[in-house]
């Protein structure tokens, strides 16, 4: 008679449940209130009850622009950057251009805006690429970036502490860059390689 095979079953791990239910804000206090953001001390009771307390950096969003010229070489076109010294940083850093949507601003309006306020660029096609949270542990800040095509030169307008070099790198030398590790800007990163996943997906 023919031995029988045991076999086991590795358990699948447990599913945690979703919770159900949005924490209840007790109460929310400003802490302190700048030029670009405001900090919330909030008050929070749990879905199970628990009651804790959340520091929230509260700001109005930001657009990150992708500004690309086609127009030499469409299978490997030009991206516009900036090159500028980050305080928090402490160190320079390289960047897609961006800056922050003021009150009531449209996201659209407020990209086309700092593009031309900090490189002197304008395009004539827009796309929104992506819309995400850049921490959301504690700042509740969207971020949206937009592609942007059919570029020309013109007149930059920076903000008195503004002190931004433009430049223009091909796709492949940014790439080649975030291989090496010499990009570590957050927006940057996810609007290179969206951008460049994209491309390898389809039409943007």
């Amino acid at each position: 008679m023919a031995d029988k095979i045991m076999t086991s079953r590795t358990p699948s791990p447990a599913r945690k449940k979703k919770p159900s239910t949005k924490p209840h804000v007790i109460s929310s206090k400003l802490a302190y209130k700048g030029k670009v953001f405001s900090v919330f001390s909030d008050k929070v009771e749990e879905p199970g009850g628990n009651i804790n307390t959340r520091d929230v950096i509260r700001h109005n969003g930001s657009v990150v622009m992708l500004a690309v010229d086609e127009s030499k070489d469409p299978n490997d076109p030009e991206i516009v950057f900036e090159r500028q010294y980050r305080h928090a940083a402490g160190q320079f850093l390289i960047e897609l251009p961006a800056g922050r949507v003021e009150p009531h601003e449209a996201p659209l309006a407020a990209a086309k805006r700092e593009l031309i306020e900090e490189t002197g660029y304008r395009a004539k096609r827009w796309t929104l690429l992506t819309k995400y949270f850049a921490s959301p542990g504690f700042l509740g800040e969207w971020m949206q970036i937009y592609l942007a095509r059919d570029i020309r030169e013109g007149a930059a307008v920076p903000e008195p502490d503004e002190n931004i070099e433009v430049f223009r790198l091909k796709l492949s030398e940014a790439l080649a860059l975030i291989a090496g590790n010499k990009i570590h800007d957050g927006k940057t990163l996810i609007g290179l390689l969206l951008y460049e996943a994209s491309r390898r997906t389809g039409p943007v």
